[in-house]
């Protein structure tokens, strides 16, 4: 047995699902099906769902078993629910390209732990 996949390998377009087949009976059905939202994502967006399931939800325990920083498994998630068709509201109303700046000028030393709050958080 092989995966799903959702993207035709040769040109990227969508795949559609035209013939679906019981072993036990030997009924065969074809028409057009459509694959449900998780087939749309990645092998990689697939395992780090099956982390965060496992983590019960708690990013602090999905950035320890994966060995990532807090932001990057929060930016990881992100991605997994957009991937799946959601919007993401941004809460402190600032971009994630405004917060991979803050994020980096932190880590290069250029703004302190609190100004970074403050940014991150869009208070000034």
């Amino acid at each position: 047995m092989y995966p799903l996949i959702s993207k035709c390998p040769i040109c990227g377009g969508e795949l559609t699902v035209t013939r679906l087949h019981c072993r036990d009976c030997d009924t065969t059905l074809e028409g057009h099906f459509s694959p449900d939202r998780f087939a749309r994502l990645t092998a990689e967006q697939l395992g780090f769902i099956e982390t965060f399931i496992r983590c019960e939800g708690k990013l602090t325990r999905v950035q320890e078993e994966i060995g990532v920083s807090y932001p990057t498994a929060r930016a990881r998630l992100t991605e997994v629910i957009r991937a799946l068709g959601y919007e993401v509201e941004e809460i402190s109303g600032i971009t994630p390209e405004q917060r991979k700046a803050i994020l980096a000028d932190l880590a290069e030393g250029k703004i302190t732990s609190e100004e970074a709050i403050e940014l991150l958080q869009g208070l000034t």
